[in-house]
């Protein structure tokens, strides 16, 4: 997975020879190498590396040229274009007409050369062609000599390139079912023909069986074992939590070792069945090593799997965290009882923000007046509204307990390259894990524990599909609040005790499913949801109009809304606009 997709840049000039072209040349480059230069400084893809791009060996006055742009491009893995000029061009002899290819033009804004002419009329060409592409202008005239890239322009550029590079990671990779359906839950139903058509993905599925199976046969590394029980041994069985299972349900001491052993095999072999594993082959198990070329997964884990043997929490809660035994690494995008849909959002904003996610329970409601009449206690700060208690025993990250922070001692979530040895240690220490409730559990297993510090802005979201509409995607962005100790410990004593929480309240903004907390509780589309640190409402707002999901329920300010300029051709209301451009589009894939 280190054939990276590639941002193309194509400096498109006017073709006219004798004066004009020859004295655009320097400028027109100069705007894509500059892009170029951005994106490598700013931009990341999720395993770390600077996002690269491929800039045209010409600029491009017309069709022969364009053409060769093409075939670089598909000879160095591009998926997506922009699209730079300064001046005057020739609108439909230079645009690109790959329909796979997210696109964006950035037109100058200088009075000597009209780049926005060029803008305006390239992007009624894609629009008339049925090639939506995303205008890029800024909102100041600058000076002939002035070649900068202006904050809002920036802005946009980034956007743009963060978007078409989740879509990039995403087309041709796999969701990695293990198991099926858990309890029922619709989420976890995979719907083949929504990610081949609106993510270029396939899926996969193993059956639970295939665990059992490694584990008896030895089909996983012994020395990563080895290394992996000496590490759960210092940070997590030294932070094993009250057993809270009545007398007659709790494991011996001995048994909880072996459980222990069995979580940590499950583990590992959760990442070899999703991305392979070379040691596998110096076993003898070359079709095991090779795994599923996967980008996100899930675990059915309940009923038939839990009902005997350990649950899925501790695997899940690893893999979705940014280390393990192993060092610090990129996290893994793994829903608990193979949500599908959640797992997709998780995987939506893990290539946006590169960034751990965490997978909850939209557990309840408290509004101020429960919180004070249950506890004596009132709701202050970001939380004065009420507040929404995420909870979920399984794929809670364990970057989210805010143990990380920032250069001002705020908590925060980090990408890897960026989180230090002690941060990693600070989040093992902040959480306890414990033995799994054997009423629903039988087979045991171990969860972690913990309480998000606040105040930390995030973002939560999910897909869900609607029949006869198709996908359709909810936003909400607030923060992980801080709650008073007391408040905290009445929460979660009615709950399970157990399990780690996060209480978010949403940013209000007066209208819609924004009215109140519980409006936004209340119009929730499922009983889970995804999220990430940080306000990211408007990148995803980019991403899903790139691959033709509505946005129905969001809270972003309506200037950061960024779609294709198509979008202005379908009314004035953003969101029905977003619905019926959606709709006339369809699916990028199909």
């Amino acid at each position: 997975m280190t054939n990276h997709p590639k941002i193309g840049i194509r400096p498109i000039i006017d073709g006219r020879r004798g004066g004009i072209r020859e004295s655009l040349e320097e400028m027109t480059m100069g705007m894509a190498l500059s892009v170029a230069k951005l994106y490598a400084a700013k931009l990341r893809y999720a395993d770390g590396v600077p996002v690269e791009c491929v800039i045209a060996d010409t600029t491009i006055g017309g069709v022969a040229e364009a053409a060769a742009a093409t075939d670089k491009f598909r000879d160095n893995n591009v998926g997506a274009v922009l699209s730079v000029t300064p001046c005057w061009c020739y609108g439909s002899e230079t645009i690109d007409m790959d329909p796979l290819m997210p696109k964006a033009i950035w037109g100058f804004n200088k009075t000597q050369r009209p780049g926005a002419v060029y803008l305006a009329s390239a992007l009624a060409g894609h629009n008339q062609k049925g090639l939506p592409a995303f205008g890029i202008y800024g909102s100041e005239v600058q000076e002939q000599d002035d070649n900068s890239i202006t904050p809002d322009v920036e802005e946009k550029l980034l956007r743009f390139g963060r978007a078409a590079v989740a879509v990039m990671e995403m087309r041709g990779k796999s969701y990695l079912s293990i198991g099926s359906v858990s309890m029922g839950i619709a989420g976890s139903m995979p719907d083949p023909d929504f990610f081949q058509e609106y993510l270029g993905m396939r899926n996969e599925a193993v059956d639970c069986s295939e665990i059992a199976r490694r584990i008896e046969l030895g089909i996983y590394d012994k020395e990563e074992f080895e290394r992996a029980m000496a590490w759960v041994e210092k940070h997590c069985k030294t932070h094993e939590g009250e057993d809270l299972n009545p007398e007659h349900l709790r494991y011996s001491r001995e048994k909880k070792d072996e459980v222990w052993e069995y979580v940590v095999k499950m583990t590992m072999i959760f990442r070899d069945l999703m991305v392979g594993n070379p040691k596998l082959a110096e076993m003898g198990f070359e079709e095991e090593a090779a795994g599923h070329n996967a980008i996100a997964g899930g675990f059915q884990g309940q009923r038939q799997w839990t009902d005997f043997r350990p649950d899925g929490d501790f695997s899940e809660a690893i893999l979705n965290t940014s280390f393990d035994w192993n060092g610090i690494r990129e996290a893994y995008t793994f829903a608990t009882e193979n949500d599908t849909l959640n797992g997709v959002s998780m995987l939506f904003m893990h290539l946006l923000t590169n960034q751990a996610q965490l997978f909850s329970d939209v557990r309840s409601y408290w509004s101020p007046e429960a919180v004070e009449r249950a506890t004596g206690r009132k709701l202050t700060g970001k939380a004065a509204n009420g507040i929404i208690h995420l909870i979920n025993s399984g794929s809670s990250t364990l970057d989210a307990s805010g143990a990380m922070s920032d250069a001002e001692g705020n908590p925060v979530m980090k990408p890897f390259w960026e989180i230090t040895e002690q941060e990693a240690e600070r989040c093992l220490e902040a959480t306890t894990w414990h033995p799994a409730g054997r009423e629903y559990m039988r087979g045991g297993g171990f969860s972690s524990k913990f309480f998000t510090r606040g105040d930390m802005p995030v973002t939560m979201c999910r897909l869900n599909l609607i029949k006869g509409q198709g996908p359709v995607l909810q936003i909400a962005e607030g923060w992980a609040v801080n709650v008073d100790r007391a408040i905290f410990e009445h929460i979660d004593k009615r709950t399970d005790p157990s399990w780690p929480t996060t209480y978010f309240a949403p940013r209000l903004t007066g209208r819609g499913a924004f009215r109140s907390v519980y409006n936004v509780m209340n119009n929730w589309g499922a009983n889970h949801g995804a999220i990430t640190y940080g306000h990211v409402g408007a990148d995803l707002i980019t991403l899903a109009a790139m691959l033709r999901i509505p946005v129905c329920m969001h809270n972003v300010d309506e200037e950061k809304i960024f779609r294709p300029s198509a979008w202005a051709a379908f009314g004035s209301d953003p969101e029905g606009a977003d619905y019926r451009a959606c709709n006339n589009y369809g699916p990028v894939y199909r």
